[in-house]
């Protein structure tokens, strides 16, 4: 099965889940991510891979008009129960794909993307096509999961992140991003970081997680080396795993 189908079944059925857990529709990041827009109440927006619809339920009062796309018909249904329950009725809801947008050239203000690129098999082609359809001076508003510089860390967190979930592609770390982005013309001009506390057993069912499966990610956390245990926060339990912190980074880019 390729990544694609994977991300297709593994949210299709945790659709409602995403829509109600706390760390998509709570986080402070989200809230850093509307307020960096600086939206003004004309602009087209575009959320990609909008997942539970928390950004495009957010910008929806600040904008003109949200097209919210996914690519999990199960996913989009969900963002749409959950958007048009809150009032929003300038939110369009479209099936596609994040590396192929059915859009034209330069239409959207802003487009942003939260805590999904990580499923991006092929994330220049996405960059790229951000940068495509939006206009010139649009500005792209990501937030998603990173990796640290250090090459043992990021391994770590890349090797936890697939075993738990088969749709995970790669955590990207932040020089990556910044890469990426400047080298499709954009101009990177607000970065925030943020810590990220995943709580083990939440995290776990959130991609209906195994019970072996789960034990396997417990001993590669219980057997990682102290260095790891110290940056990621491992707090164990009895032989538990509770909790571990990553990373996430918020991010302003504008094509010039």
């Amino acid at each position: 099965m390729d990544i694609k189908a994977d991300v297709i079944k593994q949210f299709g059925r945790s659709a409602d889940y995403y829509v109600d857990s706390d760390i998509h529709r709570k986080g402070g990041d989200l809230q850093t991510l509307v307020a960096m827009a600086q939206a003004t109440g004309t602009e087209l927006a575009l959320d990609i891979a909008t997942g539970g619809g928390h950004t495009a339920n957010a910008l929806a009062p600040l904008v003109k008009k949200v097209t919210a796309l996914d690519l999990t018909p199960k996913m989009l249904a969900a963002a749409e129960k959950f958007i048009r329950g809150n009032g929003h009725e300038n939110v369009e809801f479209v099936e596609g794909d994040a590396e192929k947008l059915p859009f034209p050239d330069e239409t959207y203000d802003i487009v942003s993307c939260r805590i999904a690129p990580h499923h991006f098999p092929h994330i220049h082609h996405f960059v790229s096509e951000v940068a495509r359809v939006l206009k010139t001076g649009g500005q792209f508003l990501l937030d998603d999961n990173v990796a640290p510089e250090t090459t043992e860390f990021d391994e770590f967190y890349n090797t936890i992140e697939k075993k738990r979930d088969h749709s995970h592609f790669r955590a990207w770390k932040k020089t990556e991003w910044f890469q990426m982005l400047e080298n499709e013309g954009f101009e990177i001009q607000v970065f925030h970081r943020f810590d990220k506390t995943f709580e083990f057993e939440s995290w776990c069912a959130r991609m209906h997680v195994s019970d072996t499966v789960k034990a396997e990610l417990t001993d590669y956390m219980l057997n990682s080396s102290d260095t790891v245990k110290k940056k990621f926060r491992i707090k164990i339990e009895k032989h538990k795993i509770v909790s571990f912190q990553g990373e996430a980074v918020v991010l302003k880019a504008i094509k010039i």
